[in-house]
């Protein structure tokens, strides 16, 4: 056997790390568009009940980084949209995702891009995932607070933006506020033990 069909043979053994790490990435992408899936039917029954959906989106961003965080998101919301119930309460399809509330789902895909972005750009340090976080859960906000006023409004009737935010927004602060300390807590302490 000669020098040339060493190598060949080598390079037939060798494992081709470019497409390992695609396979890992798609593994992580499904994995937490999973988690996100979960994290939407665990609902805490107070006077609003809450999920914590966005605590899956905040840790798919701040594990994940921007690109495969907001992939995972994206693949969340198309099994969604083909009518997987995958969205709170075991909801799914065209009308659970153009709904009132529709645009606070779609907000996530912002919410993860922002705090994917940060963590890449400044490392998953404590202060860099919360301020990531609470930017994400602002733009996530507002998209969806503009998203309900627009479909309220078209379906029902005008709305002001006060009226929206007491029924969109404030109830869920305090909730959201927690889920961003559980969120950073994790993503910090997750990526001291595993880097995905």
């Amino acid at each position: 056997m000669n020098s040339t069909e060493i190598k060949k043979e080598e390079k037939t053994k060798t494992p081709n790390r470019r497409t390992d790490s695609h396979i890992l990435d798609i593994a992580y992408i499904a994995m937490f568009a999973a988690v996100i899936t979960v994290c939407a039917q665990i609902q805490v029954p107070t006077t609003v009940p809450f999920t914590l959906q966005t605590l899956g989106v905040f840790v798919a961003g701040g594990m994940l980084g921007w690109k495969r965080g907001t992939v995972s998101v994206l693949l969340y919301i198309l099994l969604g949209l083909v009518g997987i119930p995958v969205f709170a309460g075991f909801s799914g399809g065209v009308d659970a995702l153009f709904g009132n509330t529709g645009g606070y789902i779609i907000g996530f895909i912002f919410t993860a891009l922002i705090v994917g972005f940060m963590c890449d750009k400044l490392g998953r340090k404590l202060w860099v995932l919360a301020v990531s976080m609470i930017l994400g859960l602002l733009v996530c906000y507002a998209f969806g607070t503009a998203w309900f006023m627009v479909v309220y409004s078209a379906n029902t009737g005008a709305i002001d933006l006060m009226t929206a935010l007491s029924w969109c927004v404030i109830p869920y602060l305090l909730f959201d506020a927690a889920k961003i300390v559980c969120a950073t807590i994790l993503v910090n302490r997750l990526d001291k033990i595993i880097k995905l």
